[in-house]
């Protein structure tokens, strides 16, 4: 399967952020490039589902440097529903919302009327894991993505943000966990 280091309407929407975003950006990116890869490889998507999951990809964790919040899932589904909004696509506000909001949810999201929703869990998951998590995708295709999509320092910041959580709250998970 060929690797997208590039998607149109990602690049559309991600720019904008850049400066917000600072020297994570191209962490940031490659995040989302690798988790977008992975949602294209678990599943053979039709123009639309791949529109949806560019979406929610471009803005899944923008409340990051939005908000400057670790609670960060509810400015991130904001930032998205404006951009659905300003695009005449708020017909899919729930369900990209809902794609947001459940990608760190611990347990599998089950409602068939959003099958996206749980794709981009999963993808997510393993980018997020390193690969420790597959979901059926091969080793090897997962190191050809990391390999051809640098990580550019976002895991380090993600365990930047992780231990100053866990350090000032040792005994409560992050607000961006869903069981």
């Amino acid at each position: 399967m060929e690797i997208v280091r590039n998607y149109p309407l990602i690049e559309q929407i991600l720019p904008s952020w850049k400066d917000q975003i600072g020297e994570n950006y191209n962490g940031y990116r490659g995040h989302i490039y690798r988790m977008f890869n992975c949602c294209l490889a678990l599943k053979n998507c039709s123009e639309e589902e791949v529109t949806k999951l560019a979406i929610a990809a471009a803005f899944h964790d923008i409340g990051l440097w939005s908000d400057h919040t670790v609670d960060y899932l509810s400015p991130s589904i904001a930032q998205a529903q404006k951009w659905l909004a300003e695009n005449d696509l708020s017909s899919w506000a729930e369900e990209i919302g809902l794609m947001i909001a459940m990608h760190h949810k611990v347990t599998p999201y089950r409602d068939p009327k959003y099958p996206l929703v749980e794709l981009f869990r999963k993808a997510d998951l393993v980018d997020f894991s390193l690969g420790f998590f597959k979901f059926g995708l091969s080793s090897q295709y997962i190191s050809r993505l990391k390999s051809e999509i640098p990580d550019a320092g976002f895991h380090k910041f993600l365990f930047d943000g992780a231990k100053d959580w866990f350090f000032k709250h040792p005994l409560m998970p992050p607000p961006f966990m869903k069981w």
